[in-house]
């Protein structure tokens, strides 16, 4: 099994300061932008944003990997690109 240390995302999305619904519509085009497989970083600050990505993650068909607060309250939510 893979540790969340392990775990490499291709890109990183800033969605810090933005609100419900902004980090959802944004992880659902950079999610768009990356192969199959890959892992997507989300940084936000709203409360909302990992439920949020979890449910999205869940219908879509992708995986939610983790969310962890950072030191400056800020989220880290990883979610990999569903295979085709």
């Amino acid at each position: 099994m893979i540790s969340v240390t392990e775990v490499e995302p291709v890109e990183s999305l800033d969605c810090v300061g933005l609100f419900c619904p902004q980090p959802l519509f944004q992880a659902k085009q950079a999610i768009e932008s990356i192969k199959p497989g890959e892992v997507l970083e989300i940084l936000a600050d709203d409360p909302a944003a990992e439920e949020d990505i979890k449910r999205f993650a869940r219908r879509t068909g992708h995986t939610f990997i983790s969310a962890k607060r950072l030191s400056d309250g800020v989220n880290r939510i990883l979610i990999r690109r569903k295979e085709e």
